[in-house]
């Protein structure tokens, strides 16, 4: 691959603080060990192309990040569709590797006009996905209709398709991807940031919980908030989220508090780097990780950062039980799972971590050896280039 070009095209901001944009530092950091060359394209914060952070971040990347303008978010996308036309022009690269239709279903279309070969990566579905972000597209038929036949086409064209855990495999076959073009590379962790802390005795006293990630209610930050409230009829504890959110969801998290009169105890961060993200962590003796079972969950699948994340940096794990999570953590011995959706069934977790001598101790300790030993972003890293070459 030391002679070949790649195109790294992402309908995201990079760098964030989000998962996305960790998984995007992450697979480009380790395709510019192998490519000559690598662009990576992604969203601009403002009205104009500007040279990216990863540029200067990340050697051997050239990063430019593009407009993407307007007030919805079909405008957005045909913006940055436009943008990026302009942008490629007299480019064609080896690769272009792109993570959703947003980007890549021009190039699908026109594929030997753009690239040799197109990777897709899959990590989430707007069929399915959209409508947890806007509720209202879920009635409008002709719009996923045109989603559906556009991922479709992606699927179809893409020579080699990539996604994070075996339940978005299996949806993908279902919908009659080649297993030939398919390959399973999970998220990881940077154990360089996420360290390791052997967590503390949590007999008779305060137990401090974490929830990480976007506040939306697929994710289960609800079932967080009245965990602890019924918790706190048994031993005291404080919640801190900490995450992306609109404001509508920040005063529904608000209001749910205060339903519970836990306000109190709950205190509410805005989005943080990685490296302030592993001090929360460090900071709390139970991380939760309360997944909704949902399609978005159950059908499409998705490879759960905040559990991989948690589960290295020495807290007590608790995570619903669901398929994406098993994948990663097994019950009792690195995490404690419980039945998706239930705030009691977190709370009585909690009861056990407090009451049951060494519990704590043991998870932490099997899950950071889980996490070492499948889970890090250089093992993902190699699964990548491994596939890159036998694509190539």
């Amino acid at each position: 691959m030391s002679n070949s070009s790649l195109v790294y095209v992402a309908f995201d901001r990079c760098p964030a603080p989000k998962g996305a944009a960790t998984h995007i530092s992450a697979f480009v950091a380790g395709l510019a060990t192998e490519f000559t060359t690598v662009d990576l394209v992604t969203v601009s914060g403002s009205r104009t192309s500007n040279i990216g952070a990863l540029s200067h971040m990340i050697p051997g990347i050239r990063h430019t990040e593009l407009p993407a303008l307007g007030p919805t978010l079909i405008e957005r996308v045909l913006n940055f569709r436009t943008q990026l036309r302009s942008w490629w022009r007299n480019r064609k690269p080896n690769v272009a590797h792109v993570r959703s239709i947003y980007e890549g279903y021009p190039i699908a279309r026109d594929k030997h006009r753009w690239c040799d070969k197109l990777v897709f990566e899959v990590n989430g579905l707007p069929s399915i996905e959209l409508k947890y972000h806007y509720p209202q597209v879920a009635d409008d038929r002709e719009l996923m209709r045109k989603l559906v036949t556009q991922e479709r086409i992606c699927l179809e064209v893409a020579d080699l398709i990539i996604t994070v855990s075996e339940v978005n495999a299996r949806h993908l076959l279902k919908r009659g991807v080649d297993a030939r073009r398919l390959v399973v590379i999970p998220n990881g962790v940077d154990t360089e940031i996420f360290t390791y802390r052997r967590p503390q005795s949590l007999d008779d006293r305060e137990i401090s919980l974490l929830y990480s990630g976007t506040l939306s209610r697929w994710q289960g930050v609800h079932i967080a908030i009245e965990a602890l409230a019924l918790y706190l009829r048994e031993g005291p504890a404080r919640l801190t989220i900490v995450g992306a959110g609109r404001a509508d969801q920040i005063l529904s998290l608000r209001e749910i508090a205060s339903q519970w009169n836990v306000e109190q105890y709950i205190q509410i961060l805005e989005s943080v780097t990685q490296s302030e993200l592993a001090k929360l962590h460090h900071a709390a003796d139970v991380i939760l990780v309360p997944l909704m079972p949902n399609d978005r969950n159950l059908i499409q699948g998705c490879c759960p950062l905040k559990l991989l994340e948690g589960m290295a940096s020495g807290a007590a794990v608790i995570a619903s039980d669901l398929p994406v999570t098993t994948e990663i953590a097994e019950n009792n011995i690195n995490a404690i799972l419980v039945r998706p959706g239930s705030a009691k069934a977190i709370k009585d977790a909690l009861i056990r971590l407090t009451q049951e001598s060494g519990l704590s101790q043991s998870l932490s300790v099997n899950a950071r050896q889980r996490i070492e030993e499948r889970f890090t972003w250089k093992i993902a890293n190699q699964r990548l280039l491994d596939a890159y070459e036998k694509l190539l």
